[in-house]
Order: C-alpha cells, then sequence, then structure tokens
C-alpha cells in the first residue's frame, strides 16, 4: 500500500512540474513578460479540468461506464473556461482575440495530461499488484511444500523409535528426546524466510545423532564443514530431504564414514555435498510410495533460489551422489552477505 501511496504522489506531481517548468522557460529562457493573472488563469484553469477530468476517468472510464462518462464530461468543458476568464482582462484587444484559443489549448493540454496520468497510475498500480500476486502464489506454494516436511519426516522418525522401542533399546529415550527437539526446531525456529546457516547445520548434526542410535557402529556419517558459516543465512530444512535420502537408500547395516556430507562456505557460493553406499531399494531414488523425494527440494529450489543454483544427481554402481551449490549474493557490508533475499 505506501508503494501504491508513492506512486499517486509522484504522478500527480508531474503534470505541476511540467506546468511550472514551461513557465520558467518562457520567462527565464525565451524573456517572455511575466503576468501573474495569465500565469494563474491558466493554473487554475488546470487544476480545475485536471482533476475533476481525473475524477470522472477513476469512476466511470475505468469501471467502462462511458456513457456516465461522457454525461459529466460535458460539463467539465461547458464550465472549464470560467476560473480562465475570472482572471484574464477580456477588454484588451489581445484577450477579446487570443482569450477563447488559450482557454481552448489549455482544456485540451489538461484532459489529455490527466488521461495520460491515469493510464500510467493504472499500468504501475496493475505491475505492482501482479508482482504482489505473484509473490503470494510463490509464498503459498512454498509454504505448501514446506508443509510437506513435518509430516513426512515425523511419519519416518517415529517408524524408527517404534523400531528401538519394540526391541526395547536404551536408547529409545534419548530418541523421543531428540524428536522432541529437531521438531521445536522446525515448528518454530524455521518459520522466518531465513535462518543462519550454524542454526540450520545444528539441525542436520541433530537428526544425524537420532539416525546414529539405529546402529551399532559409531559415527556412520562423516560429516564436514568448511568456511565461514556465521556470515551465511539460507532458507530453513533445505538440506533434510538430501540427508534423509543418504539413510533411506543405504544399506541396512554401515560401517564409520559410510555415508559422506560436507559444506562448504567460499566467497560467493555454499555448497552441501552427500554420497551414500546404494541398498538394495534403488529403482527410483528420486520417488518412493507414501514419500516427497528430492521433487519437494527441487520445487523449493526454483521458487527460492531461481537461476542461483545447480542440483547435481549421480549414480554408479556402488554409490549415489547429490551435490547442491547456491550462489551466494555478495554485499559490501561483510555481516549483511545473505544467501537468500
Amino acid at each position: 500500500m505506501k508503494r501504491i501511496n508513492s506512486v499517486f504522489k509522484a504522478v500527480h506531481i508531474l503534470p505541476w512540474t511540467v506546468y511550472s517548468g514551461l513557465v520558467f522557460w518562457n520567462i527565464v529562457i525565451c524573456g517572455d513578460t511575466f503576468i501573474p493573472n495569465l500565469y494563474l488563469a491558466v493554473f487554475l484553469l488546470g487544476l480545475y479540468v485536471f482533476y475533476s477530468h481525473f475524477f470522472i476517468l477513476t469512476q466511470y472510464l475505468n469501471k467502462r461506464k462511458y456513457k456516465d462518462y461522457f454525461i459529466r464530461l460535458v460539463p467539465i468543458l461547458l464550465t472549464a473556461p470560467i476560473p480562465f476568464f475570472l482572471f484574464i482582462n477580456m477588454d484588451e484587444d489581445y484577450y477579446k482575440r487570443e482569450g477563447p484559443g488559450m482557454a481552448l489549448g489549455g482544456i485540451i493540454a489538461f484532459l489529455v495530461l490527466s488521461f495520460l496520468v491515469r493510464i500510467a497510475q493504472n499500468l504501475i498500480i496493475n505491475t505492482i499488484k501482479k508482482v504482489q500476486l505473484e509473490k503470494q502464489a510463490i509464498n503459498t506454494e512454498l509454504v505448501y511444500l514446506k508443509s510437506q516436511i513435518n509430516p513426512h519426516f515425523l511419519f519416518n522418525t517415529l517408524n524408527n523409535i517404534h523400531t528401538l522401542v519394540y526391541t526395547q533399546a536404551a536408547t529409545a529415550p534419548e530418541a523421543v528426546m531428540r524428536l522432541s527437539s529437531l521438531m521445536r526446531y522446525m515448528l518454530y525456529e524455521s518459520n522466518a524466510a531465513t535462518v543462519p546457516l550454524s542454526i540450520e547445520l545444528d539441525y542436520l548434526k541433530d537428526y544425524i545423532g537420532l539416525q546414529q542410535l539405529r546402529y551399532k557402529t559409531d559415527n556412520v556419517v562423516d560429516f564436514q564443514v568448511e568456511g565461514d558459516v556465521d556470515k551465511c543465512q539460507i532458507a530453513p530444512l533445505l538440506f533434510i530431504h538430501l540427508l534423509e535420502n543418504t539413510y533411506k537408500h543405504s544399506p541396512a547395516k554401515l560401517d564409520t564414514g559410510s555415508i559422506k556430507v560436507s559444506v562448504s562456505v567460499g566467497d560467493s557460493s555454499l555448497v552441501f555435498n552427500c554420497e551414500n553406499p546404494l541398498g538394495n531399494k534403488t529403482d527410483n531414488l528420486l520417488e518412493e510410495p507414501g514419500g516427497i523425494g528430492l521433487a519437494n527440494v527441487q520445487k523449493r529450489l526454483q521458487l527460492l533460489y531461481p537461476e542461483k543454483h545447480t542440483l547435481e544427481i549421480g549414480k554408479t554402481e556402488t554409490h549415489f551422489r547429490v551435490q547442491l551449490k547456491i550462489n551466494m549474493k555478495i554485499r559490501h557490508e561483510r555481516k549483511a552477505e545473505l544467501l537468500y533475499n
């Protein structure tokens, strides 16, 4: 709304700036005599014609009420010369000869100006509204995509905890507490458009800790971080599907460091890599029954980082690899370097 109000002010200043410039040109540049009554008469005529015409354009022509528009235009044309003739001396021969032509020219000029201003204002406002609607549509889709993460994540994690409880594993209580911490982040802290990368990485480490309870082997994930993560912000919950897939499509038994995850922050980009050995169920690593797969990540990336990211997915006979690279928008202020606007 503030932007629209600013447009109204800017557009309405334009015709009077043009009129003032013409007066200045005639007097200072061309050397014409300054005639206060004449300039005031033209100014009052312009005010009356411009805004009365602008009003009926807004009320009727914009709404395609053409008949009502023309009915109200006639009185404006008939009464418009009145303020002009009130301020000039019609007893003078010059004004008797030139006055009607001046009034007619002024009426036509300000009618055209008001029409052009109304068109310009409509175009600008419609453009602003279109951009706002597009942003709203993108935000709605992002909310939808993000809403898919919570139940999907919760469903899979509860299945894992169920297994721990069923086998009466001593790690079951710890798994519940870790899940509580993860859900707190997902429900509250991740509602912002961006979060510090360091916090998002802590969330991934908590998830790794929760998954580690399933394995007898220590540290099945080799998690490496390079660069200054404190200077970056990232859209929340962007990496969790990639990390989750490494577990989902790995063999049931893993050795230490079998899954490799790395995050590298450079001067102009952030790179997330993950690699896992292939298990038996590898027919479709992008989608699975009841899951949302990497398609969710791809859609969010297209909305959040259009033309600012690359997502490379590769598969060999033994391993599956994913690399996500997001270009960083460099700011002059070092503390304001953000990955997402």
